[in-house]
């Protein structure tokens, strides 16, 4: 498993926008169990709904993305760090909301060269969420 501290070491994002607190599987090179805890602190919630919370469709995707970032890089840092190029065939099935567990399931599809493409699933409490196609390519940390 990796925690968050692990986490920070292959991604580059950070608070507010890391979107994966833990991860429970990792397959190198085959697929990943990741895990977001969805908080009535988080930022976006003040805005999108007041009154009415729910976490952007967007977000969900982008922790989708994130997971694929760390099952692409094995769960180990490197000097070479998964940029998103795309998605496709994304599909929202239910709302998140604060006090959810957001299980994010994540599977290698294709792979050419410094290309990936990958399907993820994002699960709470076994209901789908939301479900997408993912593409990202490698490049190196200091050409960012």
């Amino acid at each position: 498993t990796l925690d968050i501290k692990d986490i920070e070491k292959i991604l580059p994002h950070r608070y507010p926008f890391l979107l994966v607190d833990r991860v429970t599987e990792l397959v190198p090179g085959e697929r990943l169990v990741a895990y977001k805890n969805v908080s009535a602190n988080e930022p976006f919630f003040q805005g999108h709904f007041p009154g009415n919370p729910v976490m952007p469709g967007v977000l969900i995707i982008e922790a989708l993305a994130q997971a694929a970032a760390i099952l692409m890089s094995d769960g180990q840092e490197s000097d070479l760090i998964p940029l998103f190029m795309g998605i496709d065939k994304a599909r929202f099935r239910r709302q998140v909301v604060p006090g959810d567990q957001l299980q994010l399931k994540v599977e290698v599809g294709q792979k050419r060269r410094n290309i990936c493409k990958g399907v993820g699933e994002a699960t709470v409490d076994g209901k789908v969420a939301a479900q997408a196609e993912l593409m990202a390519m490698f490049a190196k940390r200091e050409d960012l």
